[in-house]
């Protein structure tokens, strides 16, 4: 394992359209693939505000913009607000299986009927089953799968990443038919509980950012800690 994370070596890439933000460019800077990660490493990078994706790790490195801001919550201080106890109470009829694979058909298209109902026009989309196994891959030994039943039927993904000191919330997917569930905010308020369970402090959400509506939302789960000048700080 890399001793010291000044010993990393790392790469940018060039300028592109960002996914979130209309009109803007980023840059992403990524740890070199053929660096020898195992979850100790990966743990100290998640502390540090970076992300999975597949078996990149990576944070954006945009030289004028810093909206995006990795998120945590604290578990142990949180409380659900009345609007997640509905949301509790509304999926408590629902079983979780832990599996360590979702490489199986219903998985696949539960995926694909998500992208094509709720990202139609980003990066993932049209789904492609190469991609989508890429993407949310077991790495490192870390990487758990979380299903959502109503009885036989799958009505939702969780893909989880147990690192040091949390969970991470790598990617939910879920049926959009059953929109009145709120089957995404269940999911982080399961994954909650689940960390708390494990006796681990935090639940790493990914990137709050302000003015993308789809990045926003995290900051509805309080307090939250956001990484900020190289340092967690708490919101209330």
């Amino acid at each position: 394992m890399t001793s010291s994370l000044r010993d990393l070596k790392v790469y940018t890439t060039y300028p592109h359209a960002c996914s979130y933000l209309q009109d803007r460019e980023a840059v992403t800077l990524f740890v070199d693939p053929g660096t020898q990660m195992d979850a100790q490493l990966y743990s100290r990078l998640s502390r540090l505000g970076f992300r999975r994706s597949g078996g990149h790790v990576y944070r954006p490195y945009c030289n004028d913009c810093r909206a995006c801001i990795p998120a945590r919550i604290p578990v142990a201080d949180f409380q659900p607000n009345r609007s997640q106890r509905r949301t509790l109470r509304r999926n408590a009829d629902l079983s979780v299986k832990i599996c360590d694979s979702i490489s199986d058909d219903a998985a696949f298209h539960l995926y694909q009927r998500y992208i094509h109902a709720r990202h139609s026009d980003g990066d993932m989309y049209p789904p492609d089953r190469e991609q989508y196994e890429s993407f949310l891959s077991n790495e490192w030994g870390v990487t758990r799968y979380y299903r959502f039943h109503d009885g036989n039927e799958l009505l939702g993904i969780a893909v989880v990443d147990e690192v040091e000191d949390g969970l991470s919330a790598i990617y939910t997917f879920f049926e959009p038919e059953q929109a009145n569930r709120g089957l995404g905010k269940f999911a982080i308020l399961w994954q909650i509980e689940a960390a708390r369970e494990l006796g681990l402090p935090y639940l790493y959400l990914g990137y709050y950012i302000r003015d993308c509506a789809k990045m926003a939302y995290k900051l509805e789960y309080r307090p939250v800690e956001l990484y900020i000048d190289q340092r967690w700080s708490t919101l209330l």
